[in-house]
């Protein structure tokens, strides 16, 4: 299956043969509360919130919701908070895991932790996916959130990250475009040299159950036409399920581009964890973190 919007994803969710729970680490704030009982509303989670529980249940009354006093756990310190929502995980007690009104970097430091976080051994990477108005599917852009300047290596993870997420949500064989700003390989700009060598990994089976293609522009892994004009013959030309971009700006650039200035919708979660993790910025819209919890309840499985 290939997805043309978020409501096919909302649809999948719904589908599913029970209700996830979702620990919220740090949840004691509005917007994100706001996001976690539309979900809930929606039947789309149940959520399981960590933090201060007074301020919790201020919020809640404020906003006319209600959670059941066993699905609140006071911590009224953020580290701490962030560390009890992944032992819930980790325990069972919830199937996957949200940031709320917490800095990035303590939040991140619980779910790596060796002793006691979610890692899986490998490294977790960004995954984001956009409704693009004009395109004929969703877009995944990666890796504009975790991983700085990745090396070969990581940008083999990256690729299999995304493709498993993308393959837990039903797709078979997922269309991956390396991109640089040209289409020919040329030793003076790495990451053609990348690109090449990640196309080559994928033809050998290192790189499995997707199709990648590489380098390769922008505009001819969205455009079947403007590939036909430049000669570009990939299966991944003008039809690209992921896009894996040189580092983190360009990721992040791009990401930001698409939503602020083509007025597209986008989902944002963290994989290659034990379980997938909403991570959004604080300056996120409701809607977005709302598509990004459906986005990982969607990825985590049955």
């Amino acid at each position: 299956m290939v997805y043309t919007d978020f409501r096919q994803i909302r649809e999948k969710v719904l589908a599913s043969a029970r209700i996830k729970r979702m620990a919220v680490a740090a949840a004691a704030d509005s917007h994100t509360l706001e996001a976690v009982m539309s979900a809930c509303a929606m039947r789309l989670i149940h959520p399981v919130l960590v933090g201060d529980k007074a301020e919790i249940l201020a919020i809640l009354k404020e906003q006319g919701e209600s959670v059941p006093d066993d699905d609140i756990f006071d911590k009224r310190d953020g580290s701490a908070a962030c560390e009890l929502a992944v032992q819930l995980v980790r325990e069972g007690r919830a199937d996957f895991l949200m940031k709320g009104m917490i800095d990035t970097e303590p939040f991140l430091k619980a779910v790596v932790s060796s002793e006691s976080g979610l890692s899986k051994g490998g490294i977790m990477t960004h995954f984001t996916i956009f409704e693009v108005p004009g395109y004929h599917k969703l877009l995944t852009v990666v890796d504009g959130g975790m991983v700085t300047y990745p090396s070969l290596e990581q940008k083999k993870c990256i690729i299999e990250n995304t493709v498993d997420a993308l393959i837990s949500l039903g797709y078979v064989c997922p269309h991956v475009g390396i991109l640089a700003c040209v289409e020919k390989v040329n030793p003076r700009m790495p990451e053609t040299m990348d690109a090449a060598e990640l196309a080559r990994m994928n033809a050998l089976g290192e790189i499995a159950n997707c199709v990648v293609n590489g380098p390769i522009s922008y505009d001819c892994a969205i455009d079947k036409n403007i590939a036909a004009l430049k000669g570009y013959a990939g299966e991944v030309a003008g039809d690209a399920d992921i896009l894996i971009t040189p580092n983190i700006h360009a990721g992040n650039i791009m990401g930001k581009m698409l939503t602020c200035t083509c007025g597209a919708k986008m989902a944002g979660i963290i994989v290659g964890a034990a379980c997938p993790i909403v991570l959004t910025s604080r300056g996120s819209s409701t809607e977005e973190k709302l598509c990004s919890i459906m986005l990982s309840a969607a990825v985590s499985g049955n």
